[in-house]
């Protein structure tokens, strides 16, 4: 079956893309956030409402997404905010204490090692409810995280 100008010209996209993507890819990783280490002791604490927090991670990944990670210390009974939704995912890694975790409604009680996840625009919240301070790390990823 002998080519077309048609059949060459739908082969043209084919053809080019490799030669493109290299270079946007390219852009994005120079564009990311490097490698690197971000010791504890280091991290400057932070106060906002009852809450204590030490900002960790905030910026691109190079495969686009948006990443902040910050670990937050609450004293008994204190939530850092009324539950809210957003269109990024979010992970809390309990690392002290007990935290009360709601997720559309649905509410779990978290200790030390424990993991709690939301997906996008799910409505949650996390409160301390255990009579010692709780320590936790958020891992937030998705468009809408602040970069």
């Amino acid at each position: 079956m002998p080519l077309t100008r048609r059949h060459l010209c739908s082969m043209i996209p084919a053809v080019l893309l490799p030669a493109i993507l290299p270079r946007e890819a390219s852009a994005q990783q120079d564009s990311a956030m490097p490698s690197a280490m971000y010791p504890f002791e280091k991290l400057p604490v932070k106060v906002t409402n009852d809450a204590q927090y030490r900002e960790a991670l905030k910026g691109k990944l190079a495969t686009g997404e948006s990443l902040e990670v910050h670990e937050t210390t609450l004293p008994p009974g204190a939530a850092p905010h009324p539950p809210h939704r957003h269109v990024h995912s979010e992970m809390w890694l309990i690392r002290e204490g007990t935290v009360e975790l709601s997720v559309n409604g649905a509410v779990s009680h978290l200790g030390p090692g424990a993991v709690g996840f939301v997906r996008s625009n799910d409505l949650h919240g996390i409160k301390n409810t255990g009579a010692t301070a709780a320590t936790y790390f958020v891992v937030e990823i998705g468009p809408g995280v602040a970069t």
